[in-house]
């Protein structure tokens, strides 16, 4: 196989059409790197393809001023469809490829090489002229985009206190008034649930049992029957129908993982999905499932003496996004332009949206209020960190392993988000090797179904 031929048929006829020359790269070979991206918008007036540089933010807002024209984000199925036709995964920033205007961010300019997608995921093409990327001479050059803000912070868990004043200026920006209340009186965030009290109380109970934690659970019917729900489903496969909390306990899910599981549960459903939303996301709770089934499976790769807690390991995964709750929750009018900015901007983290429209992300709202709510810190810190794959602080391994789950499931097109680098050494700090991981990936995806049907489930509950 030559190196052209790992490149779709429309990309190699393209560039041998215009004389292009090009070196081919793997994804891994060009972490150093910035790509230019190709993003789809489309208004009444018709589709338009905008080139901009991997790290910098698409403002809807300055598209509006530049261009007159109202474009939002393509619709996914539009643009799989537009992909489908040509016979590509991914969108190479080939200006008369597509046949659709072409809008180029003015900072590509400022790129010391030109790197596009090829059509083919994790496989990269270097151009030699930048003048390849708009040979139409209709194609305009606009002031788009913002830098990527920097949200890096120290790993110290005294830091939390910055995140709750960062909250603080938030809300404050928007709602005009002085915070002087704790943080969820301001963020006027419901009160822990009286189910998700009882388990935590039970969490520090010396003389916690079976027993208790099933009476807990079973005082709630809508989680009593998810917790049955959960442990007969044939992910699973216990033998025999299980007929109680305590069974299922028992016989099944084991202490550990039914306290972490109905906690998750209890906190996701105290909060309401979001009317509007991103469209082409993962639902929330399929993506809280998977995410928590990945770590799981990721877990069981960890030889045992550095494996941590397989409870506290599953409850960061299952509450990874439960920041995107309360965004939704407290910031209701600006939630919208982010959902709007998040399908803008597909190849960014979503926390970056955040930070740059609300000056905080979910990541630091949601660690901060279970915090307040007395959550193992090792659950609060996997939560703050869970997007940051080099944290190396307190309790970094239960971050690692969120972090990697996702990053995986991303790369396996089972949740939506850009892929990203997956740095080695994500790997050996968790004693996992990446064939193990890989499998355990493969079960998640092997499971789909049925984790559909229990994320189904707690949807219509």
């Amino acid at each position: 196989m030559t190196e052209s031929d790992k490149f779709p048929f429309a990309v190699r006829d393209y560039l041998n059409k215009h004389g292009i020359q090009v070196r081919v790269y793997s994804k891994a070979q060009t972490l150093d790197k910035i790509p230019i991206e190709a993003i789809l918008l489309g208004d009444d007036m018709g589709k338009v393809q905008v080139f901009l540089p991997a790290n910098r933010l698409l403002d809807l807002g300055r598209v509006r001023q530049q261009t007159g024209r109202d474009l939002q984000a393509l619709a996914p199925l539009e643009q799989q469809r537009l992909l489908r036709q040509l016979g590509l995964n991914t969108l190479p920033a080939l200006d008369l490829l597509t046949g659709l205007e072409t809008l180029i961010d003015e900072s590509v300019k400022a790129l010391p090489v030109c790197i596009i997608h090829s059509g083919v995921r994790n496989v990269l093409l270097e151009l030699d002229d930048f003048a390849a990327l708009a040979r139409d001479e209709h194609t305009r050059y606009f002031a788009m985009t913002d830098e990527v803000p920097n949200t890096d912070l120290d790993y110290e868990l005294s830091l939390f206190d910055l995140d709750r004043e960062a909250i603080n200026q938030s809300v404050e920006r928007f709602t005009s008034k002085r915070i002087q209340q704790r943080l969820e009186e301001t963020l006027e965030v419901p009160p822990l649930p009286d189910t998700a009290q009882a388990i935590i109380r039970l969490r520090v109970d010396p003389n916690a049992d079976i027993e208790k934690l099933s009476r807990v659970v079973a005082r709630d019917p809508s989680l009593s029957a998810q917790v049955i729900s959960w442990a007969s489903s044939s992910y699973y496969a216990a033998p025999g129908s299980v007929r109680s909390v305590q069974d299922a306990i028992v016989r099944v899910l084991g202490y550990d993982l039914v306290m972490n599981l109905s906690l998750g549960l209890a906190l996701g459903k105290s909060l309401e999905m979001p009317k509007d939303a991103p469209e082409g996301y993962t639902p929330y709770w399929q993506a809280a499932i998977y995410t928590a089934t990945a770590v799981g499976a990721l877990q069981n790769c960890i030889p045992r003496e550095f494996r941590p807690s397989f409870g506290l390991s599953y409850l960061s995964g299952l509450l990874h996004n439960f920041g995107y709750l309360i965004l939704a929750h407290v910031f209701k009018p600006q939630f919208s332009s982010c959902c709007r900015l998040w399908e803008a901007n597909p190849h960014l983290e979503p926390q970056v949206i955040e930070d740059h429209v609300l000056g905080i992300n979910r990541d630091q709202i949601a660690a901060s209020l279970l915090q307040s709510w007395n959550l193992p810190k090792e659950v609060v810190v996997a939560i703050r960190h869970s997007s940051v794959q080099d944290y190396m602080g307190p309790y970094s391994d239960y971050a690692q392993l969120v972090n990697l789950a996702v990053s995986l499931l991303r790369r396996g097109g089972l949740l939506h988000g850009p892929a990203g680098r997956l740095d080695p050494m994500l790997f050996s700090e968790l004693h996992i090797t990446p064939e193990d991981a890989k499998a355990a990936i493969e079960q998640v995806r092997d499971a789909k179904d049925e984790l559909d049907h229990l994320a189904q489930g707690l949807l219509n509950s």
